[in-house]
């Protein structure tokens, strides 16, 4: 985001929007959400995909989202809309989707042209998106904490500009904590189903607004994510959020239902048969031409509006090759790999899932898509969809047990099996195999472990057996906000790791910060509901840039570690990042030492000073 266009911005916060706060409680504001008489969800319409597919039954849903009484905006708990354009300096009406016109048709049809349906459909996108998150942790998120004290009625919240500003881009702005929706132009030349120079809306993409949701989300849980320490940091927030915008395409039923038809149940197909077979000349109608499978694509009208003639990235890409990790640096590219090691195993599970069921439904040596009978096409649906809900669910789970700073690929493997395994011992539906398998084919290798065995690759407990338990933390397990539960503990919990330093992987000759305080549930193999709680550590010392001067720019290096309690206060793990370490100390510095002379330094600041990832140039053309 240029400085003028968020001086802009700030500006409207500020002049438009600011004045006298909202009655807030401890940790951020809560309007009123249900009442006695108030319905559990709110069906609004959106896009399925993006308006390029025109309005077909199966691009348009029906989001069930949490009910909560909204002022024009919308405005809500979680998230603010304002519908603000700094490219124009000047704001569009409020969506009033409370309003009874509004709400006897479940919600404002979907349209290209009213800006208000526009801000109802991120409210419905980035609403469900949270409605999954919340889920598969089983508590309520939250933002980044705003730097300083911050003022106004938006508080706490995340401001959503659904037409920020006119350029082909569209990111999360972590110091505004905002997310900035562009609109532009198509290109003159073949720019796929849509019209030269049409108007794009990037904020009616449904994989864009879960993308930029998914980053923020991320951002806060750990806002460690965002600073730059290696290659694999901006990547990994690219493909977290990829992964979590492709999943999503899973749960739209008539889509789901249509690919399986048309692919033979084979969904990671990249292309779909024609719904008419054509005759000995070829296809003479649309009917009878191949489609793109959607599930497996990513924001296809921008793609093809910015002239790359097929959708902007795609969940498999590239067959597996482990020598491509070494060779590529661009973030989106980077990422991309670990998109597909994900989506391999997904697919693997599923086609070990249904290949009984495909064997059973078609008469023997036949391959024809018309002959997948219609009962078990709703079977196979139902099965794609349950995984893919269960892969999401362990991936976000999985954020809980990464390492606090400079996160890997690698260590994201092991948070995925270790996430898993404390959710469910037994690997019986092949999750964490197929997660192993298609990491180890596409050379990503986790650091400091003997094999890529299940056991190998579990976070390990601390180092000493004799750790005592955290005496004395207050627990709410149920009501109390991360940051009001962070306040009341955190000089017993600086205390107990400054006396268990060593065997936490901490060093004590720098200060050590609990940097947050998270409840974690689970169900244990026995099915007891399990409630444990995630503390972050973390220490950081000024680093040189040039070892042979000390006087010269130097770097935040930072160190810490992630440690899983359960009700006792006991250390169940203990996952480390050593401040200590000399090996990351000079990865770190080579790494900050080529960022402004390559190209992916886009994302960064200069040498010396890399405050976080600039996630509106790492979008720059998405």
């Amino acid at each position: 985001m240029t400085s003028p266009l968020r001086a802009m911005v700030n500006s409207y916060l500020l002049v438009v929007i600011g004045g006298p706060t909202l009655d807030a409680t401890e940790g951020g504001e809560r309007m009123p959400s249900r009442r006695g008489g108030d319905p559990a969800f709110r069906p609004l319409k959106a896009f399925a995909f993006d308006p390029s597919r025109g309005r077909n039954l199966d691009n348009f849903v029906s989001f069930s989202v949490p009910y909560e009484r909204l002022t024009p905006g919308p405005v809500g708990e979680y998230v603010a809309v304002i519908d603000f354009d700094a490219s124009n300096g000047s704001y569009y009406e409020a969506a009033d989707l409370d309003s009874p016109e509004v709400l006897i048709r479940g919600g404002l049809d979907p349209s290209e042209s009213d800006p208000r349906f526009h801000s109802q459909m991120v409210y419905a996108v980035v609403s469900d998106t949270i409605r999954r998150f919340e889920f598969a942790l089983g508590r309520k998120i939250s933002w980044r904490e705003a730097s300083g004290r911050e003022a106004g009625p938006f508080r706490n919240k995340l401001r959503v500009f659904p037409h920020a500003f006119q350029d082909a881009n569209a990111f999360y702005d972590p110091d505004l904590r905002a997310l900035l929706f562009g609109y532009f132009a198509a290109g003159p030349g073949d720019v796929g189903s849509n019209l030269p120079g049409q108007t794009v809306f990037t904020c009616l993409s449904h994989d864009i607004v879960v993308h930029e949701t998914t980053h923020a989300l991320i951002d806060g849980l750990r806002d460690q994510f965002t600073a730059p320490t290696h290659i694999d940091v901006p990547a990994f927030h690219e493909a977290f959020a990829d992964i979590i915008a492709l999943f999503q395409h899973f749960s739209f039923q008539e889509v789901l239902l249509d690919t399986i038809r048309r692919s033979g149940g084979a969904i990671h197909s990249g292309t779909l048969a024609p719904v008419a077979r054509a005759g000995a000349a070829g296809a003479s109608i649309r009917a009878e031409v191949a489609a793109p499978n959607p599930l497996v694509d990513l924001a296809r009208q921008f793609g093809e509006a910015t002239g790359k003639r097929a959708a902007l990235r795609a969940a498999l890409g590239k067959p597996a090759d482990p020598a491509l990790l070494d060779t590529i640096r661009e973030p989106h590219e980077r990422g991309s790999i670990l998109v597909a090691a994900v989506f391999d195993a997904f697919f693997s599970v599923y086609q070990k899932r249904v290949q009984d069921l495909l064997r059973l439904s078609r008469p023997s040596g036949s391959t024809l898509e018309s002959d997948l009978h219609p009962d078990v096409a709703q079977r196979l649906a139902q099965t794609a969809a349950t995984l893919a809900s269960h892969f999401v669910s362990i991936c976000v789970r999985a954020l809980d047990y990464c390492p606090p700073v400079d996160i890997r690929f690698g260590e994201f493997l092991r948070a995925l099996v270790t996430a898993d395994f404390d959710l469910l011992q037994s690997d019986g539906a092949d999750y964490r195999t197929a997660l192993i398998e298609a990491f180890r084919a596409r050379g990503i290798v986790p650091q400091g472990v003997s094999s890529y065995s299940e056991d190998a690759l579990l976070w390990n407990p601390p180092e000493d057996d004799d750790v005592p338990a955290c005496r004395g933390l207050d627990f709410d397990f149920l009501g109390t906000h991360a940051r009001t539960a962070l306040r009341r503990n955190r000089g017993r919990l600086e205390e107990f790791a400054w006396r268990n330093a060593g065997a936490l992987g901490l060093s004590r000759k720098h200060d050590i910060r609990a940097h947050s305080f998270r409840a974690l549930h689970r169900v244990s193999p026995r099915g007891a509901f399990v409630f444990d709680h995630v503390v972050e550590f973390l220490q950081e010392m000024k680093a040189p840039l040039d070892p042979g001067n000390p006087n010269g720019p130097s770097f935040p290096f930072r160190g810490g570690t992630t440690v899983l309690l359960d009700q006792e206060g006991n250390v169940r793990y203990s996952i480390r990042k050593r401040i200590a370490n000399k090996r990351r100390l000079v990865e770190e510095r080579d790494f900050h030492r080529q960022a402004s002379s390559m190209l992916p330094a886009a994302p960064f600041t200069g040498p010396g000073a890399p405050a976080g990832l600039r996630f509106a140039a790492t979008h720059r053309g998405y």
